[in-house]
């Protein structure tokens, strides 16, 4: 029964899987970052090429409004994981910001301000929507926080699967500062990531922390020296996009998928979804070109077939 379960839960989750294309000019071929001089764009997807092909990079971009979180960002965001999805080249996926000192404020408290009471549950669901169809993306993603992240800002950090924060970033979850509280998974995902008693504490608390903090309670998984271009974070996370790039593509989809499903539910059924992922990878040709490549003491050459 618990095959059956997983064998469900797994071909639900694969279903879910589609595929995109979404450009801007934000990154030279070789990955370096550089800060737009095109602000009226909110959003800029980048699919970078050559040997860094695979990698796509998604780049929050309205630096008058601290990267906040609006109506039009949303849309934007939702289409482009939404292409992501569909788009089965895709090896890994970079979330940054193109406004140097700001990863995301949160919530576009201005628009928010002129809403009418009933337009504000709603919104509040599309985003929270949005994080979770960012978490449900099939291949690994990474956020890159290079400067402040707060309330909806770290809920859309923390439902990528690693965070690399600069030593000067700050984040938290502050929104009980502002009479409510995190509504876009803040207070389901950080304690699944810190613990119960320590997300109790910077939630109930409303603490910011920097990078350094944020590595120590296992918040970030590395936190880098601030470079004079402020983008260490950034760099550090395409350092580690180039580690994910060579490996079996479709065997870091069947690890991820097996990794997010079996961490909520018990061991038996965990390792029941464990197999179901395992039999997803044994007829491809990935596979036996891993097989051949080790036989032959050369580099696989995989092609997510």
């Amino acid at each position: 029964m618990a095959v059956q379960a997983a064998h469900r839960a797994l071909f639900h989750a694969m279903s879910c899987s589609r595929h995109c294309v979404l450009s801007a000019s934000r990154l030279e071929a070789h990955g370096a970052r550089h800060y737009s001089a095109e602000p009226h764009e909110e959003l800029r997807v980048r699919h970078l090429d050559g040997a860094d092909a695979g990698i796509v990079v998604v780049g929050l971009n309205r630096p008058k409004a601290k990267n906040s979180i609006s109506k039009n960002l949303v849309k934007m965001m939702s289409e482009a994981v939404e292409d992501i999805k569909k788009d089965n080249r895709v090896r890994s996926v970079i979330i940054c910001s193109l406004v140097p000192g700001i990863f995301c404020a949160g919530a576009d408290l201005k628009e928010r301000s002129k809403m009418h009471q009933s337009e504000v549950g709603p919104f509040v669901s599309k985003a929270r929507a949005l994080i979770t169809e960012l978490g449900n993306l099939p291949v690994p993603t990474i956020a890159a926080i290079d400067g402040v992240a707060l309330g909806g800002g770290l809920e859309m950090a923390l439902a990528c699967d690693v965070r690399i924060t600069s030593s000067t970033a700050r984040m938290g979850l502050v929104e009980t500062k502002l009479g409510i509280i995190p509504g876009a998974g803040g207070t389901q995902r950080l304690p699944r990531v810190i613990g119960v008693s320590l997300a109790k504490e910077l939630i109930f608390a409303a603490r910011v922390v920097d990078g350094t903090e944020a590595c120590r309670l296992g918040l970030a998984s590395h936190s880098v020296e601030q470079n004079k271009s402020g983008d260490a974070a950034y760099l550090r996370a395409l350092e580690l996009a180039r580690e994910i790039n060579p490996q079996g593509p479709i065997a870091i989809r069947m690890a991820k998928l097996a990794i997010n499903q079996g961490t909520e539910v018990d061991l038996s059924t965990g390792l029941a979804i464990e197999e179901a992922c395992y039999a997803q990878v044994i007829p491809t040709k990935d596979r036996l070109e891993g097989l051949s490549a080790f036989k032959e003491k050369r580099r696989p050459h995989f092609k997510g077939e």
